[in-house]
């Protein structure tokens, strides 16, 4: 029992109280903005079917609201993953080397940064559309960076109806 009472405590005094979650900072070499055009995308439909939500009616049941507060918290939660997924492309991949010869890449991840964060605040199918339009440019340099011609081309399957 001392044992284990002791392996015990030296479990809790290595183990971080707070867990953080990244990807990576190894660094592994693995990237892809597949990510976070994803969860553009899933910006996207949320607006989408928040502007085509019937609220004529009023509440006519739990159901209804419960579904509004489903769906604008996805669109939050999935407009916060894209800044995640593109800070940790911009931190973690792009080099000076990359900004030279793509001179708009800061503005392109500003510019993507902005429109998630207005995303979060607000419901446009617009204003989500620019989004998905912005993380297509960059993964476009990206891709490009590795000599590679950028073509999602399953977009609309994985978007869907």
């Amino acid at each position: 029992m001392f044992l284990q009472n002791k392996v015990l405590r030296a479990i809790e005094v290595l183990v971080p109280a707070t867990v953080s979650h990244a990807h990576c900072d190894i660094p592994c070499g693995i990237y892809d903005p597949i990510t976070a055009k994803i969860a553009a995308q899933t910006v996207l439909k949320m607006a989408v079917r928040l502007e085509a939500a019937d609220l004529s009616g009023g509440v006519t049941s739990v159901e209804q609201p419960n579904g509004i507060a489903r769906l604008i918290r996805v669109k939050e939660e999935h407009a916060q993953h894209v800044k995640n997924e593109l800070n940790i492309l911009w931190a973690d991949y792009f080099k000076p080397e990359h900004l030279e010869k793509h001179q708009n890449l800061h503005e392109l991840f500003w510019n993507a940064n902005k429109l998630a964060g207005a995303n979060k605040q607000g419901v446009s199918s617009e204003s989500a559309q620019k989004l998905v339009d912005t993380v297509d440019e960059i993964a476009k340099i990206f891709w490009a960076t590795k000599n590679v011609d950028y073509d999602d081309a399953v977009a609309s399957v994985r978007y869907g109806a």
